[in-house]
């Protein structure tokens, strides 16, 4: 069925202040990966870059990982630890692309880099919902009325709330509890994308309020998923299940595990998250 349009409607251009600010408590000094920088996707839309600022001042060293994604080393030293940025982007002002008829490329002509995006993953797993992906998805169209019934599904079989958030809950726990938080919806939908042989990775991101009405709930960071058809990846989100403004990718991967925004290698506690993302007014 067609998604409905967006509740305001928005400029063509837009600029957006991103950020966040993170403090961990640490018993020791810690070692800590961080996948917290804009995806080189965008570097060409920064206008103020995402410095990483650590309070105290720790050294730290970056690298790509095996997905793209650029990741921060640090070690935390023993106390408090406040991780903030503060940066500006510019955006197309335009909503989700939406490509109904994207065609479903089948497995053999599918490009080498996307078979990873087929297969099970830590939150996604595809053998214990494939037979019931085939029940509910193999007579809806395919390609991207498929994928788009898979949201639609998962939109309504999830009910959101934060209380309901667990780091360790799975594709498989968010489809038999039928409550999450945006990373449960993606991990399901991905879950079953792939089980119908359609490759799907996981996204997280900034994602704010842009073009939605009131009243709006507190700040976080989103995920999402891609899907790939007809040659080209395309953004889906069964959180939301309509196309939105202002996406601001941070990383992909396989799910949630590949691109947590702290890994940490010793005991921790974050004792406080906040982020921000605002449509800067121009003048």
């Amino acid at each position: 069925m067609p998604l409905p349009a967006l509740a305001v409607s928005r400029s063509p251009a837009m600029k957006i202040r991103i950020g966040y600010e993170l403090i961990y408590d640490c018993p020791q000094p810690t070692p800590m990966i961080l996948t917290l920088s804009v995806h080189y996707t965008r570097v060409s839309d920064i206008i103020i870059p995402d410095h990483l600022i650590a309070d105290p001042p720790v050294p730290f060293t970056a690298y790509r990982d095996s997905f793209g994604n650029w990741c921060s080393r640090i070690v935390a030293p023993a106390g408090q630890l406040r991780l903030s940025a503060d940066a500006l982007v510019k955006d197309s002002g335009q909503p989700d692309v939406v490509v109904s008829s994207a065609r479903q490329t089948p497995v053999e002509e599918l490009p080498d880099e996307s078979l990873l995006f087929l297969l099970g993953s830590r939150y996604c797993e595809t053998d214990l919902l494939s037979g019931t992906a085939w029940q509910l998805f193999s007579k809806a169209p395919t390609g991207w009325g498929r994928v788009q019934a898979i949201c639609d599904y998962v939109h309504r079989h999830v009910t959101f709330g934060y209380e309901h958030a667990r780091f360790t809950k799975t594709a498989w726990e968010a489809f038999q509890e039928r409550t999450g938080v945006c990373r449960d919806y993606a991990h399901l939908a991905i879950a079953f994308c792939r089980c119908m042989n359609i490759p799907a990775r996981y996204c997280t991101g900034y994602l704010g309020d842009i073009g939605i009405p009131p009243p709006y709930g507190p700040m976080d960071f989103a995920a999402w998923f891609e899907a790939y058809l007809d040659g080209h990846w395309y953004t889906f989100d069964a959180r939301n299940n309509i196309p939105r403004i202002g996406r601001v990718l941070i990383a992909r991967g396989r799910d949630a595990a590949d691109v947590a925004i702290s890994s940490t290698f010793g005991p921790t506690t974050l004792k406080s998250f906040k982020v921000r993302t605002d449509e800067v007014s121009e003048g």
